[in-house]
């Protein structure tokens, strides 16, 4: 399995049809590259004595929209608690209930099947009701980050045509602003504490005012709150006929060109890739798992291995609205939570907290860490802590996002993203043709699966890029080694991951740009600790300028959202560059170690 391709081009085999996705006699060796033939059906070794026998390979994935993850967990745990938020709870029974409320609510306002839906709030009920309600009425779930900037929403809402947005009053703000300027006709007004005791509300509102971030409530022809909204119709709603085929969500992410676009995923995609996922936790128990939501919603790995994954389950979703190492902590030790995903950044903080060692953190079992590299220091420090289990996995938007994870009863590898989950083929290639290479050289990582987005949505000649016979070009550059762990070694697309979110450089370029004064600019990642990379920025300024390196970043944090802004701005007097004038961005880092 390590020897070099038998056939011309992974990409284009014909011997393997668009919705073929598992190994069989009929597919190339290459295309045959995965662990259970690696390991489990090579030499003498007995199954028994294999460490990775357990380990799935393929599960079987129903045809049916993903509504059917509600559907079923209301079906086989209607009085299991599904959402638990600030000490409110709401059961699965009550949370379809809702669903059906927000359906209604929807169609009050003209919402109809295929429609968009814009949704921006942080982790709460809201998030998890919304993004069942739009897929229930045969919408398309468009899943806004609070931390964007008004352009950059404007941006978005400009390109889905959502005529409906449901907004928390911390960001509201923000919308109104650009409302104007989009197709929006109705906006619902969500506020945390619709979800809160009275006092623990009152409280929480305080909190919010004192950090200068005052919740902005409105009612007019335009904005209904959404407790008046939601009583207002029944808890019953028809719904429209869906099939897998339809569009569920689109996910909207930065092309190295800095032009948002969206990643469009069907019924399909989505439902698949909580099946994979829940398919790896192989001792998991529906109904009785706790999964910690601290992960933000509106990102790929926070729906699917948190929310999506945990209703397969049937699982008690704990929410928090934002990350808190201390507060994450408590949660944990009061819910008994079970599985934890997360990004490094967030095991790094709670391994570091003076509180850690005195807070009983051991009903943890399984975490995924995702969107940056795990560091071992991090990991080992955090299963001692916990007694769990910690590992590396590996996805993209543009596969709903899940396509690798090191094993959680087996034993990983250092360094590595892991293993494909089930169902789920892929290949390290290069050349012009997408010929794979052996074992141990790098080249580009190309995945095939059911959760592989059906394109770009509306604009063809990215998708054809992306998607070549139904592989998907991940862009990042790695290795696989004899038994079929995968271990990334850099990013073709130069991507920065900062504490789990995805910076693009040419989109901070292109804002640096828009600086008077700055004549050139280059924005690598540097290694970080904690946050994983850190962005940094080179810049060559006019001497008149009279910029700084604090101006500058005033000037971006108006322009970008907070994680996106480099940490450090350099000044250098020139950008080192080939001699065809690109930018030499290997030796712009070697600049920005020295200091």
């Amino acid at each position: 399995m390590d020897g070099a391709s038998t056939s011309a081009s992974v990409v284009f085999a014909d011997s393997v049809s668009t919705d073929q996705y598992l190994p069989s006699e009929a597919v190339p060796p290459f295309l045959q590259l995965r662990y259970h033939e690696a390991i489990v059906n090579t030499g003498p070794k007995p199954m028994s004595a294999n460490p990775y026998a357990d380990l799935p390979t393929t599960v079987e994935i129903p045809d049916r929209p993903v509504t059917a993850l509600l559907d079923d967990a209301v079906a086989r745990f209607p009085e299991r608690v599904a959402l638990s938020f600030f000490g409110v709870t709401l059961t699965y029974r009550q949370l379809d209930r809702a669903v059906d409320r927000a359906v209604n609510v929807m169609r009050e306002r003209g919402h109809r099947p295929g429609d968009p839906v814009a949704i921006l709030t942080p982790n709460s009920p809201h998030a998890v009701i919304l993004y069942q309600a739009v897929l229930r009425a045969g919408g398309i779930v468009v899943m806004l980050n609070p931390l964007l900037v008004e352009r950059e929403l404007l941006t978005i809402l400009t390109d889905c045509r959502a005529k409906i947005a449901f907004v928390s009053n911390l960001f509201l703000a923000k919308i109104d602003a650009i409302q104007p300027q989009t197709p929006l006709a109705s906006i619902v007004v969500l506020a945390l504490d619709d979800y809160m005791p009275w006092l623990t509300g009152r409280l929480f509102n305080v909190k919010m005012r004192l950090e200068g971030r005052k919740p902005l409530n409105r009612r007019d022809a335009t904005h209904t709150p959404w407790k008046s909204a939601m009583a207002a119709v029944p808890d019953v709603a028809l719904r429209p006929p869906l099939t897998s085929a339809d569009t569920a969500l689109y996910l909207y992410t930065s092309g190295t060109t800095g032009a948002a676009k969206a990643v469009e995923l069907t019924h399909a995609n989505v439902l698949a890739n909580a099946y994979q996922c829940g398919a790896w936790f192989v001792d998991a128990t529906p109904g009785e798992e706790v999964f910690l939501l601290a992960l933000p919603l509106f990102h790929a790995f926070g729906m699917t291995v948190g929310m999506n994954t945990a209703l397969r389950l049937g699982a008690t979703m704990v929410l928090t609205p934002k990350f808190d190492a201390g507060q994450v902590m408590k949660l944990v030790a009061k819910h008994r939570v079970t599985m934890l995903p997360g990004v490094p950044a967030m095991y790094h903080a709670i391994n570091h907290h003076p509180d850690a060692a005195r807070r009983d953190l051991s009903s943890v079992r399984y975490c995924i860490s995702g969107a940056a590299t795990l560091p071992k220091e991090t990991k080992e420090t955090f299963e001692k802590l916990t007694g769990g289990t910690l590992v590396e996995g590996y996805g993209l938007s543009e596969a709903s996002p899940c396509t690798h994870c090191n094993p959680l009863r087996a034993p990983n590898k250092e360094g590595s993203i892991g293993l494909p989950l089930p169902n789920t083929a892929y290949a390290i290639v290069a050349g012009p043709e997408g010929e794979e290479v052996p074992a141990g050289e790098i080249g580009e990582l190309i995945v095939k699966g059911p959760q592989v987005m059906k394109g770009y949505h509306g604009r063809p000649a990215d998708s054809d890029l992306a998607l070549k016979n139904g592989w998907l070009f991940t862009g990042d550059m790695g290795y696989r080694d004899a038994d079929g762990f995968v271990y990334l070694m850099d990013r073709k697309k130069e991507l920065v991951i900062t504490g789990g979110c995805n910076v693009y450089p040419r989109e901070v370029e292109e804002a640096l740009y828009r600086i008077d004064g700055v004549v050139e600019a280059a924005v690598v990642g540097m290694p970080d600790d904690y946050l994983g990379e850190q962005v940094v920025a080179a810049v060559v300024v006019r001497p008149d300028a009279g910029l700084t390196e604090a101006s500058v970043i005033a000037r971006l944090k108006e322009d970008l959202a907070g994680y996106k802004v480099p940490k450090r701005v350099r000044f250098l007097d020139t950008l080192p560059k080939t001699v065809i004038g690109k930018v030499l961005k290997r030796q712009v880092k070697e600049e920005m170690m020295k200091g």
